[in-house]
């Protein structure tokens, strides 16, 4: 738990931070460019027409009136009010099997490639810095380095089950993944995109 835990941090800390709220456009703009996307919602990008639709109908309980929060199917989405711009999607399993998740992981496999990084047999994290996906290498090295790489956005996965170890074949837990760009959260930290991208590791 404490390792995870010190995993994530690192990524924190090794996030690029935004200056001023001027800045929240620009930061839009680069995330969106990016184009990471799940199931046609891409990160940072404006809904379409049918996409608020479906939000409208699937509304959920947000903690602020700077987003809102809707499903689509098993998706969860949190949108910026103000711009109808995607801040987070995310998918959660509950009481699921280690070949469950790993389905889910291959899914993920197929969507961004290989990871950027995994811990524990537990987390799996996709990091991506403004010119496009971060190799293991690189953060390998910026890891051994101390050199802080720029991310911009992350896809994790978090298994309260082992992924390959065959000794947790038949157990079961709860499983979750999360796109989502922890600068541009800086700038609604008191709204549901927070409590969503942080979820306890």
């Amino acid at each position: 738990m404490i390792k995870i835990l010190s995993l994530s941090c690192f990524l924190i800390l090794m996030t690029a931070l935004p200056g001023t709220c001027g800045e929240l456009e620009d930061l839009f703009t680069t995330v969106r460019n990016l184009n990471i996307q799940r199931n046609g919602y891409i990160l940072c990008a404006k809904l379409t027409d049918a996409q608020k639709t479906v939000a409208e109908n699937n509304m959920q309980t947000a903690r602020s009136e700077k987003v809102y929060r809707f499903m689509d199917g098993s998706l969860n989405v949190v949108a910026d009010k103000a711009t109808d711009r995607v801040l987070v999607v995310f998918e959660q399993f509950e009481d699921i099997g280690q070949a469950q998740v790993q389905n889910v992981l291959g899914d993920l496999f197929m969507a961004y490639d290989d990871p950027t990084v995994e811990a524990h047999d537990k987390v799996v994290y996709w990091a991506w810095g403004k010119a496009g996906k971060f190799t293991r290498d690189q953060y390998d090295l910026a890891r051994e380095k101390k050199t802080p790489l720029s991310i911009m956005a992350t896809v994790k996965l978090h298994s309260d089950v082992k992924i390959l170890d065959k000794a947790e074949a038949e157990n079961k837990g709860n499983a979750y993944y999360i796109i989502s760009s922890d600068p541009l959260l800086r700038f609604f930290q008191d709204t549901d995109t927070k409590d969503a991208a942080h979820k306890t590791d």
